[in-house]
């Protein structure tokens, strides 16, 4: 039906369309090779037959994804798997780790700053003063027998003072309230170790997505450029019986070829330059992704239920709120409660050395208490209980709503895991590949990439559901 086609048996209008076409074609090529797409992996070449029949050739099973691990890269360009690729992006985003680390700090240094409550608080004191003239009055006395008067200055207090006070206070039943603000305090500290190691999960899934992406889109572009070669061979064959229709149809496969492949090259471009910020490398660089190893988990539904209600970082933060708010309520009784201390301290001073001593300690209790405040004490006792209250259910309505998640998370894994698998088996099937009937040439079957891209759509979708059963259950 088909035969070799000879220019000057064509006619002109003919010709003229497919050279259009083959423009089209060629100037495709030439964009996706000037945005430096990723060499695309070989594809086993079987052995072919004589030309000249229709041939269909059975490849042998695909070997495992990581089979040119030990193959050096080619030049200038970067081989890097996804575990190196999550290490380089844990290195970029150090300030988000770090930020982590500053907030632990600081809630740690709170809780022992409060704890240092319970010791005694020593201060001291230190006033110099002059007055411009003497203080106090005479004391006039009169003489019986001499019949005048004695007088004779009585100075209480100096004209020039100067003390130096040294205390110690240590509160009572201020201990009381002083151990509930510790509670507090190590509650809010849990609750920042708890969400200190998030930004680093949530860059390294966005690493994982990324890479995956590339992943895809790379087999896309393989398989649009598969699908243009295919088109480019029938050019040169054309059906005698229908030239004019089929020439119009070569034009149109031909576009819409050449389209597919544009977009496949710009999506690559794209997302290599979005994968090389995330590592912290120059926009530039050519990246060759290693495909990951299929991932192996063992997760049960009881397991992950069990370990929801004990490491969620939602479930943690409730339970943390919940005793930050039943040691508010403690406190807010407290406040019918005296203030007691026991104080005691040393004093030099030369201010009233008439009255005490210019060395001299002493030791004493110091007792306070509001009788009446406008009732602000009951109003806060009634507001603390009502967060209680609330806190208490709020724990179990997250651990409902966590166990809740946790199930439908889990059927999500289950059913991802059985796409992932199904995926696997399709891709390790025998393959086929189309020789064109015109030149003899073998060319690589669009499907078998497409099949690798549905493959690694599935792998991203089956490690997403399971990175979110993870981040349910914690480190359990």
């Amino acid at each position: 039906m088909f035969q070799r086609c000879d220019v000057s048996y064509v006619p002109r209008a003919v010709r003229r369309r497919c050279s259009g076409a083959l423009a089209v074609w060629f100037l495709c090529s030439g964009i996706a090779a000037a945005q430096g797409t990723p060499s695309t992996p070989s594809i086993p070449t079987p052995s072919i037959p004589a030309t000249g029949t229709s041939l269909r050739l059975v490849f042998p099973p695909v070997p495992g994804v990581n089979e040119n691990d030990a193959l050096p890269a080619p030049a200038g360009v970067r081989r890097i798997t996804l575990q190196q690729a999550q290490q380089l992006a844990a290195a970029a985003t150090n300030p988000l780790v770090r930020l982590g680390q500053l907030q632990v700090e600081a809630a740690e240094q709170h809780r022992l700053g409060v704890k240092s409550n319970y010791f005694p608080n020593i201060s001291t004191q230190l006033y110099g003063l002059h007055f411009d003239s003497t203080p106090g009055d005479p004391l006039v006395v009169q003489r019986p027998f001499a019949g005048t008067t004695l007088s004779v200055p009585v100075n209480t207090i100096e004209q020039n003072q100067f003390a130096v006070n040294v205390v110690a206070i240590q509160p009572i039943t201020p201990l009381f309230a002083i151990r509930q603000l510790v509670k507090i305090s190590r509650a809010d500290e849990n609750i920042a170790r708890a969400k200190a190691g998030m930004p680093v999960a949530e860059q390294a899934s966005l690493v994982e997505k990324n890479y995956f992406d590339l992943l895809i889109a790379e087999r896309e572009l393989i398989s649009a450029g598969a699908e243009a070669r295919l088109v480019q061979a029938t050019w040169v064959a054309v059906n005698d019986s229908t030239a004019g229709r089929g020439v119009t149809d070569q034009q149109t496969n031909a576009f819409g070829a050449a389209r597919s492949l544009l977009l496949a090259a710009s999506s690559v471009k794209a997302l290599t330059a979005s994968l090389n910020e995330m590592l912290g490398l120059p926009a530039d660089t050519r990246l060759e992704l290693v495909p990951p190893d299929p991932l192996v988990e063992n997760v049960s539904l009881k397991d992950a239920t069990a370990g929801a209600t004990a490491g969620s970082v939602e479930i943690i933060e409730a339970e943390q709120t919940a005793v930050k708010a039943h040691a508010g309520s403690k406190l807010a009784k407290m406040e019918y409660f005296p203030t007691v201390a026991v104080m005691g301290g040393y004093t030099h001073q030369d201010a009233i050395n008439a009255v005490l001593q210019e060395d001299f300690t002493y030791i004493g209790v110091t007792a306070t208490y509001t009788l009446f405040n406008s009732f602000k004490r009951e109003r806060g006792l009634r507001e603390a209980r009502a967060q209680a209250e609330a806190a208490d259910l709020g724990v179990q309505l997250t651990k409902a709503k966590v166990a809740g998640a946790v199930k439908t998370s889990y059927l999500e894994l289950e059913r991802s895991r059985q796409l992932y698998q199904l995926a696997r088996r399709m891709v390790s099937a025998p393959r086929v590949v189309a020789v064109s009937h015109v030149s003899g040439i073998q060319e690589a079957d669009p499907a078998q990439a497409k099949l690798e891209a549905e493959l690694f759509r599935a792998d991203l979708e089956y490690r997403q559901a399971y990175a979110k059963v993870r981040s349910l259950i914690g480190n359990q």
